[in-house]
């Protein structure tokens, strides 16, 4: 049951795709919100300073740290959990599946994190090699030692998108010339 005593207000965001609308206390962590107000269990509290990457959420398509962001700080954005990757059907997005084919999921509490932090900065650089994508997940602490499979997750990302990227480039291409056979 709630303090009467602390001082609450609403705070609407989408979650995931959805509404969510919440009486939160003022200034209580976007992070206690997820998981007791929302029963969101993939953003995870470790440091409690936003060192070590576990809580991180989308917000507005950036990575952020949901122990450092206050609730009332979401309120009319838009916040993506690793739940939210998943498709409607089921599909796994592509860094997910990325994760999954490279097995870097040892113990998994770091991987939901490591997850949103390169599907952010992949969407806000389509173009990253692996090395700036191993540079943006610095922020990401791994307890359990997955690093090798985490990066080989990366680097079989990064160089599938540079294959679909060369046979979609090959593919526009083909289709100027059958337009324009000068």
């Amino acid at each position: 049951m709630p303090d009467p005593e602390v001082a609450t207000t609403k705070v609407r965001f989408d979650l995931n795709g959805s509404v969510a609308a919440v009486d939160a206390p003022i200034g209580q962590p976007l992070l206690t919100t997820l998981r007791e107000g929302l029963g969101i269990r993939s953003a995870r509290g470790t440091c409690g300073v936003g060192v070590c990457g576990t809580c991180t959420v989308l917000v507005d398509g950036r990575a952020a740290s949901a122990c450092l962001l206050m609730t009332q700080q979401v309120d009319g954005r838009e916040v993506v959990t690793s739940e939210g990757l998943v498709g409607d059907h089921g599909e796994l997005d592509e860094v997910q599946d990325a994760f999954l084919g490279a097995n870097a999921f040892q113990c998994s509490f770091c991987i939901p994190a490591m997850v949103l932090t390169v599907r952010a900065h992949l969407d806000e650089h389509p173009d990253a090699d692996a090395e700036d994508v191993r540079e943006a997940l610095a922020g990401n602490l791994c307890r359990c030692g997955s690093y090798p499979e985490i990066l080989a997750a990366v680097d079989e990302l990064v160089a599938a998108r540079a294959a679909d990227d060369v046979a979609a480039r090959a593919a526009d291409d083909a289709a100027v010339d059958r337009e324009d056979p000068r």
